[in-house]
């Protein structure tokens, strides 16, 4: 019997902020060296790392929320970005986690958007929770080269007509995700929004290419 491949706890954070016609999410281009989904166009995130239960001790008063911590570090890593109790702002490159520290931001200011779990299949197995939170106008990302080769804030029906041109690689969750997003109107509507992750049909493995599906 084949033994199950290990599965690892992980974050996504989905920023949103108001544009002229209708909320921008932050979205990066991961590392062509990256170990998993090379070049795919995602959400900043990652895996929970070990420090992961100090920082959700330290931020949010709960040794338990690992996950957010997860979202709350990865953004500071990936993209120069820091949550505080006062809203997303730029991270100090001396001191990246100061503002967070200074400002820790509550749990709330991180909503659960939806609930990934990797089938036993799947090469790299996550247990990801998406988190949405408000960024505002003008606030630009600084990708650090190494996890995001880039990071830009862009419409999610842009960016799905941008993959459907062939100019970007999704990955099924991702994909999924961006659908959701394009229906919703306003960066409340974002924030509110909850839904039930699923597996593709026969008919979209079949119709969809075969990157939005596994590595490639």
């Amino acid at each position: 019997m084949e033994q199950e491949r290990p599965i690892r706890a992980a974050a996504s954070a989905i920023c949103v902020r108001p544009a002229g016609s209708g909320p921008e999410i932050l979205v990066v281009r991961r590392s062509d060296e990256s170990r998993f989904l090379p070049g795919y166009v995602a959400f900043p995130g990652g895996a929970v790392d070990p420090e992961d239960e100090a920082h959700a001790l330290r931020w949010l008063a709960d040794a338990s929320q690992t996950q957010r911590a997860a979202a709350i570090r990865e953004l500071i890593e990936e993209v120069g970005l820091a949550l505080t109790a006062a809203g997303l702002v730029a991270a100090g490159p001396a001191s990246p986690f100061a503002a967070v520290d200074a400002m820790p931001p509550s749990v709330d200011d991180l909503s659960e958007m939806a609930h990934w779990v990797a089938p036993p299949e799947v090469p790299v197995r996550f247990d990801a929770r998406y988190y949405s939170l408000t960024g505002p106008v003008g606030l630009e990302p600084i990708p650090d080269g190494v996890e995001a080769a880039d990071a830009w804030w862009i419409h999610p029906e842009t960016l799905l007509q941008e993959w459907d041109a062939g100019a970007h690689k999704l990955y099924w969750p991702t994909w999924l995700t961006l659908t959701h997003l394009a229906g919703c109107a306003t960066v409340a509507e974002v924030r509110s929004l909850r839904f039930e992750t699923r597996d593709p049909t026969p008919e979209e493995e079949t119709s969809m290419p075969r990157s939005v599906m596994e590595e490639g």
